[in-house]
């Protein structure tokens, strides 16, 4: 007792250390190594450089100006952060290659991009004529002018500094893909392989016995099969990224029939109001799940093909409904309807409410321009100097002549229902619009039809419902038994293959960006602790397989290549029927099937007639020669026996240089993404997207 009060202090001290670096261990093991990846910011790593958090999200903002749009979403936001972030990756790899070549954009090459003979395309785009397509040398020297009085922190200044930083780098990119491209070389045996791949013939014949011939359930596999097929393929079975598999079982929450029977219901109830309404605008902006607003539209234009055969038989006041459409309930109501023009010819100037100071001074200057042409100013000339819609600027603001549904509704809206000759003054999203209209022309009966929508969607009660099943469903779950529980509860079990860390949306699952997360923060044999609540669906899912990066073992492979290893085996016990006959006719006769002729292929599209690509066996033929019997050939689609009958040679290449050219142009094409790929494989290039995204 003596020797553990004298050392109880060390003890205690001790104990408490090791439960600290436990603590610590566990919050590095639980963030991914955060710790020693370094900078929280830090979206990825090539080589050492690394690439942050907000140098991406500046890249990507940038790209999604140049598309005009700051929320995109979906597939295509997807597919911006993707290519967004292989030009940071391709940026600093390619720039690690020029910079070893000394690859630099000198001063008079860079004034030549911006100024010179042939400048920067998006230059010619942003300072052009329309009229003749070149450069307005005039314009576009005012604005360099205006840059270099422009302080150092002016937004259009900062936007240049940058247009001009990313012209030179693509420029020294240019150059070493050109060094590149240039150092291709193709020879005369390179175009005489070509030509004679496109325009050799060779006629043939064949015996086929299918794979499906023999029942799955006739082969048995054994572990050497899957090894042999492994070892032989084993290239095939690379990851450039971790993925990973699960199974989830999913609870429908979608509206139930007395959901959509209470949305219906609703909509009955609000009808009588609906027709009663003096303000149909205000009514369909309080009741309508989709505003739209109220404009005159002729004969299948109403966006419902039974409204056609209904609205424009019936009195002004007229309420339809409800029905169904597109999955939702609606109420129509006749507003009005006339006898209007088919189509308009008009023309605008077109004025900035920002430019301008305000709605209010925009319409004050649209009014004073109206006033102007009145006093015989001319329209055109005024369009030209004032209009911020250039295109129709530089024709007068002429807009030609267009039908209904062509034009934003209020302004359609003006020029339909006004007269030749009038100009009138509208405001729309795009700014204010001094409108003339030149010409209408044709005439049929159009409607103004009010829609009062309301969606089909799941109550609180059928959502809570379907949440609850899910939730209890997990509270059942342990380690190992999820299989077992789908059985016992009669569930239907699903599965998702190959997910990679960025994925958010997954076949039959929408909005799976916290499930895909929550996949790669997982241990095989995990299940979700929690509810995944995906549109409708309430998930519950199992982590059932982890692809790391690099080569796939053959455990992780062997589901995937079951159907290829039976085929191989298949192969062998068809190619015991194709042997031993000494002709083609034999083989045949042997095997109990028919000889199949067939003329003028080509090396270049190996394609077997009513089947498809056999890329093997259509090699095979052209390195045969005549008349001679082939040994079985393992082909996609079953074994083949061949015989060539002949072969058709081309007449002599006439034009090698044409020939060459060509495969050069071919060549050059695919070697910038393939120099790329190559660049990257040979470098260390670390994402940690999936922590961001």
């Amino acid at each position: 007792m003596g020797y553990l009060r004298e050392r109880m202090g060390k003890i205690v001290a001790i104990v408490i250390g090791l439960s600290l670096f436990a603590f610590i261990l566990g919050e590095v093991l639980r963030q991914g190594n955060s710790i020693f990846r370094g900078d929280r910011n830090e979206l990825g790593d090539v080589d050492g450089d690394k690439i942050s958090y907000e140098e991406f999200q500046k890249r990507l903002d940038q790209a999604k100006q140049q598309y005009g749009q700051m929320g995109l979403s979906g597939q295509f936001a997807s597919m911006l952060q993707d290519n967004t972030w292989n030009q940071l990756v391709s940026d600093r790899v390619l720039n690690r290659e020029i910079d070893k070549l000394g690859l630099s954009v000198g001063d008079n090459e860079l004034q030549s991009m911006i100024s010179g003979n042939n400048p920067n395309p998006q230059i010619v785009q942003a300072f052009g004529d329309p009229k003749t397509g070149q450069l307005d040398r005039t314009r576009f020297n005012a604005f360099l002018t205006s840059m270099q009085s422009a302080k150092a922190d002016d937004p259009t200044r900062v936007q240049w500094t940058n247009f001009v930083s990313q012209m030179m780098e693509g420029k020294k990119g240019d150059k070493y893909m050109a060094l590149v491209s240039n150092g291709l070389y193709v020879n005369a045996l390179d175009a005489k392989d070509d030509y004679e791949a496109k325009n050799k013939l060779v006629n043939f014949k064949y015996v086929r016995l299918d794979y499906a011939s023999v029942p799955d359930n006739k082969v048995t596999l054994t572990d050497n099969d899957y090894q042999n097929y492994y070892d032989d393929h084993k290239s095939q079975f690379k990851n450039k990224e971790e993925l990973r598999n699960f199974e989830y079982v999913s609870f429908n929450g979608a509206a139930s029939k007395e959901d959509s029977a209470a949305i219906k219901e609703q909509l009955t109830k609000l009808a009588p109001e609906f027709k009663s309404s003096t303000n149909d605008s205000l009514f369909i902006q309080v009741n309508a799940d989709t505003k739209a607003p109220l404009v005159f539209k002729k004969k299948g234009l109403l966006g419902d093909k039974m409204l056609d055969s209904v609205m424009f038989n019936e009195q002004n006041g007229f309420v339809y409904g409800p029905y169904l459409s597109n999955g939702s309930y609606k109420l129509a109501k006749l507003v009005d309807s006339r006898i209007g023009p088919d189509s308009v010819k008009a023309r605008h100037i077109l004025i900035s409410t920002a430019e301008a100071g305000g709605p209010a001074k925009a319409l004050a200057k649209a009014d004073s321009l109206k006033k102007l042409i009145q006093g015989g100013k001319s329209f055109a000339d005024l369009a030209k100097t004032y209009s911020i819609d250039r295109n129709s600027g530089e024709n007068g603001g002429d807009l030609g002549t267009f039908g209904r549904g062509a034009m934003v509704p209020v302004f359609e809206d003006a020029v339909f229902s006004g007269k030749k000759g009038d100009l009138k003054i509208v405001t729309s999203q795009f700014g204010v619009h001094l409108v003339e209209i030149l010409d209408q022309k044709g005439s049929s009966k159009v409607a103004k039809v009010a829609v009062v929508d309301k969606p089909i969607t799941p109550s609180a009660a059928t959502q809570n419902a379907a949440y609850n099943k899910a939730n209890s469903f997990l509270g059942t779950l342990a380690k190992g038994n999820f299989d077992d529980q789908v059985k016992k509860d009669g569930l239907t079990k699903k599965s998702a293959t190959d997910v990679n860390a960025l994925a958010s949306a997954l076949p039959g699952l929408e909005n799976a960006r916290d499930l895909v997360r929550w996949l790669f923060k997982a241990e095989k044999g995990d299940f979700g602790n929690q509810v995944f609540v995906l549109g409708n669906q309430y998930v519950i899912p199992v982590l059932t397989d982890i692809k790391p990066k690099g080569d796939l073992p053959l455990d992780a492979v062997k589901k995937q290549i079951e159907p290829a290893v039976r085929d191989q085996v298949k192969a062998k016990m068809l190619a015991e029927k194709l042997q031993g006959g000494s002709t083609i006719d034999q083989v045949a006769q042997k095997a109990q099937t028919s000889v199949v002729p067939v003329q003028n292929i080509v090396l270049a599209n190996p394609v077997i007639p009513g089947l498809s690509v056999e890329y093997k066996v259509v090699g095979t033929i052209f390195g045969s020669a005549p008349n001679k019997l082939s040994k079985p050939i393992e082909g996609q689609h079953g074994v083949y026996v061949i015989v060539v009958d002949n072969f058709i040679n081309p007449a002599p290449l006439a034009n090698a240089v044409r020939e060459k050219e060509q495969i050069g142009q071919a060549w050059a094409q695919r070697s910038s993404g393939q120099i790329f790929e190559a660049l990257k494989d040979k470098s260390n290039v670390k994402d940690y997207r999936s922590k961001f995204l």
